[in-house]
């Protein structure tokens, strides 16, 4: 790279990590190609999310626009039991939605920087340089190659052969539904609420989330739910990875995607156990949707001009709320280090990893710990 050059990066994933690195690179003056494997853009994955201070920090140090419309307020935690009663805590905290957070880093990027449809096929390192190559024959070159391609991913797989994440023993059954279907009663009680139900080895989760065109006005949002429950290794897991079309997944179901069967023993269990108000979300979910619970570690994250980051180099479990901040953590960080070593990117590199590496152990390990105190009561399914 001559001085007239400005440096590049080649970024694996348009996921968040993906997204939350171009924007903040961008920023710092530096070119980004993007490429994902999907063909179709990835605005309809995911449900809610806890907006977290590294989300905003990214995206206000990357110029993209949020607005006071981003997210849900909730002002108190509701802490519920089967029977219905229940204690409420004053905790506010604000929940935004996933595809929200997408659309505003995508509208951010250009389009000629996205490169649909291409599946990452390996890459050769070449001085300061490096060289990614793709299925479909493409080739592109740069001084930066970032794998965001989340837990499953090809790049990691090049340079940390083996490594997978581990599976912790039990599934987040997930679903979304419009505000305006609730009964009054339900919405009344959901209103400025995160709602929890610990019970015998499971949790469930509730809170409102912006509609799916954004919006934050009321009777046009979304209630999200979430259900952690155990399902042991074996026919049962497989039962229920396998789709409509007879393929079996293996680490989530999308909406649409889970077999009548599974529908149907998942609103049987919820009307078992579940408080009323809750199990009336899941029956009227019409296309629940699965996340398998995983665990993972990188040794490390730099290998000389390739990266891992967000999930492709550790998976923290849900309960800490923290996979997108991580993400933005991790690209924020990255960007700041890089604008600090203009002039010395492998330097730059190294300072990035030695400040990531413990602060995402300690939260896969803090995760795990959490998992722990729901999940360790009872055996599983």
């Amino acid at each position: 790279m001559t001085s007239s050059q400005r440096p590049r990066a080649l970024v694996i994933g348009a996921s968040l990590g993906g997204l939350f690195s171009a924007v903040c690179l961008r920023a710092i003056g530096w070119d980004v190609e993007i490429f994902e494997r999907s063909p179709r853009e990835l605005d309809s994955r995911g449900g809610g999310l806890v907006l977290q201070p590294a989300v905003v920090e990214a995206l206000d140090f990357s110029g993209v626009t949020h607005g006071d419309d981003f997210g849900v307020p909730s002002r108190d935690r509701i802490f519920i039991e089967r029977d219905g009663t229940f204690r409420r805590v004053y905790m506010p905290q604000t929940q935004i939605a996933w595809n929200g957070l997408y659309q505003r880093m995508r509208h951010h990027i250009d389009d000629s920087m996205l490169h649909a449809g291409e599946t990452f096929a390996g890459f050769e390192p070449d001085g300061s340089r490096v060289t990614a190559h793709f299925a479909s024959g493409r080739t592109a070159q740069g001084d930066l190659l970032i794998g965001a391609d989340g837990p499953v991913s090809a790049v990691r797989a090049q340079l940390l052969p083996g490594e997978v994440p581990a599976y912790a023993g039990y599934a987040a059954w997930r679903g979304v539904l419009p505000e305006r279907t609730l009964f009054e009663s339900t919405r009344q009680f959901l209103q400025d609420a995160f709602v929890f139900q610990d019970g015998n080895a499971h949790q469930f989760l509730t809170y409102r989330i912006p509609g799916e065109d954004g919006s934050v006005r009321e009777g046009e949002r979304r209630q999200n739910w979430v259900w952690y429950r155990k399902i042991a290794s074996g026919p049962a897991l497989d039962a229920l990875l396998q789709d409509r079309a007879g393929n079996r997944h293996s680490y989530s179901l999308p909406p649409g995607a889970m077999q009548d069967t599974e529908i149907r023993a998942l609103k049987v269990a919820a009307l078992d156990v579940l408080a009323p108000a809750l199990a009336g979300l899941v029956i009227a979910t019409p296309n629940p949707f699965v996340q398998l619970i995983h665990d993972y570690e990188a040794p490390q994250m730099v290998f000389g001009r390739v990266l891992l980051l967000g999930d492709a180099a550790f998976v923290a479990r849900p309960h800490t709320g923290a996979g997108a901040g991580k993400a933005a953590a991790n690209a924020l960080a990255l960007a700041r280090a890089l604008q600090n070593h203009a002039t010395d990117i492998d330097a730059a590199l190294l300072r990035w990893e030695r400040d990531q590496l413990p602060a995402d152990r300690r939260l896969v390990r803090w995760g795990i710990a959490l998992g722990r105190r729901i999940m360790d009561v009872a055996p599983a399914l």
